[in-house]
């Protein structure tokens, strides 16, 4: 039985020594989401774009929403919502794909000798890029309605960079219980549906009355959606107190996600 190595420098040498496979399997599940529209690619465009024309038009215009009460801006709150969904949909995209990664792609597993550990990576990256053009349309808007971004948008990749140590964290343990447990993507299904509404993306965290704003802080997602709209609608600074605690957080659930995927993937061939 041949024995991988689990430690947290192979979690990276990996990635590095398949950077190309991973590249060209990035690519081909992007490409690959779209195959056969008329429009190919460029869905990942119009679909974030159609997505704030549609929360402008509810939340501004049918519900009356604002996200400060003082605020007579209609597209605030549209913005200030959706800033929240673009970091819980990277999450929520790479989370709810895990459990039947490794249970989709058996021959990988069974008459392939292939780095099992890149998939979920393979999937954060193609969530990653939808992201990226969910962000393009949100500064577009932000520029069209508000002008000139703060300068505390270059503060998003400390944001971001450990949201991707916890998700893959979480997507490599997950990839593995798929195998071994099939209720796991139900599950998982039902908890993404309960964290998008336990995380302060529909409404701010100081809406809520001050006893029950700890419940939302258990939500490892609530500190990196609020921290991500300061940054980017509010110029404000992260707290870098929080920022701290999240990547030594985020690095520790890496490192046991991977330590487990790499010690129950030998167990993967017998139960395919």
């Amino acid at each position: 039985m041949r024995q991988f190595s689990a430690s947290p420098f192979e979690m990276f040498a990996s990635l590095w020594r398949n950077r190309e496979l991973i590249q060209v399997s990035t690519k081909r599940q992007v490409i690959g989401r779209y195959r056969g529209s008329v429009l190919g690619i460029l869905w990942s465009f119009f679909n974030p774009l159609f997505m704030l024309v549609v929360y402008t038009f509810v939340f501004s215009e049918v519900f009356k929403a604002r996200w400060n009460p003082g605020s007579d801006s209609k597209t605030e709150f549209a913005l200030a919502l959706f800033a929240g969904l673009i970091i819980f949909n990277l999450f929520a995209e790479c989370i709810n794909a895990a459990p039947s990664i490794i249970l989709s792609n058996p021959n990988y597993v069974k008459k392939v000798v292939f780095p099992l550990e890149i998939l979920p990576f393979v999937v954060f990256l193609s969530s990653l890029y939808h992201a990226l053009i969910s962000l393009a349309v949100w500064f577009t808007a932000y520029f069209i309605f508000f002008g000139i971004p703060h300068l505390t948008v270059f503060y998003l990749p400390l944001i971001i960079i450990p949201l991707g140590f916890f998700t893959m964290g979480l997507s490599w343990a997950l990839a593995s219980l798929g195998v071994f447990l099939r209720d796991v993507s139900q599950f998982i299904g039902v908890l993404t549906a309960v964290l998008m509404f336990m995380s302060p993306i529909f409404y701010p965290l100081a809406s809520l009355p001050e006893r029950y704003r700890h419940i939302l802080y258990i939500n490892p997602l609530t500190a990196a959606i609020e921290q991500v709209r300061d940054i980017l609608f509010w110029g404000k600074a992260p707290d870098f107190t929080v920022l701290s605690i999240g990547w030594v957080l985020a690095s520790v659930i890496a490192f046991l996600g991977f330590f487990w995927f790499q010690k129950t993937r030998n167990g993967f061939s017998d139960v395919l």
